[in-house]
């Protein structure tokens, strides 16, 4: 299993935090390897949706997402064309007005990926991923 994780700090509140973490179908327009996001299901708090990202080629795959506002957001696999599994979560919380941020995320893959590449596919692309969060921030809230 691979896996990543990071604690970040946000020049923003986490009510403006998770409107930009939980605004799914917009993540294409600020990170460079999802293509599109679409929600297929939206009952009762959770949310099942469609990635088409790339990474090393196109994949797509489906996670089922529970929001707790301004807390959390958790993510579980449900389909998809490399995943055999992944699950993750963004955690938020106030640092004097500022937004903390502990992401994790888990993954296996189901073709013949050694492990060791396969930690570095999941790892690798952090650092980069929270980058563009924090551009995104910038670019909406000015801050």
């Amino acid at each position: 299993m691979a896996t990543a994780s990071t604690k970040e700090v946000f020049n923003c509140s986490v009510q403006e935090f998770f409107k930009i973490v939980s605004d799914y179908e917009k993540y294409s327009e600020f990170l460079p390897e999802v293509k599109s996001v679409k929600i297929t299901k939206n009952e009762g708090g959770v949310k099942e949706m469609e990635y088409h990202v790339s990474l090393i080629k196109s994949i797509k795959y489906k996670l089922k997402v529970k929001e707790v506002p301004n807390e959390s957001v958790n993510f579980d696999f449900v389909s998809g064309d490399v995943f055999k599994s992944m699950k993750g979560s963004w955690k938020l919380a106030d640092q004097g007005g500022k937004c903390a941020v502990d992401y994790n995320v888990e993954a296996t893959f189901g073709m013949l990926v050694p492990e060791s590449m396969a930690k570095t596919l999941v790892a690798a692309n952090l650092p980069l991923m929270m980058s563009n969060f924090r551009k995104r921030v910038k670019e909406v809230y000015g801050k």
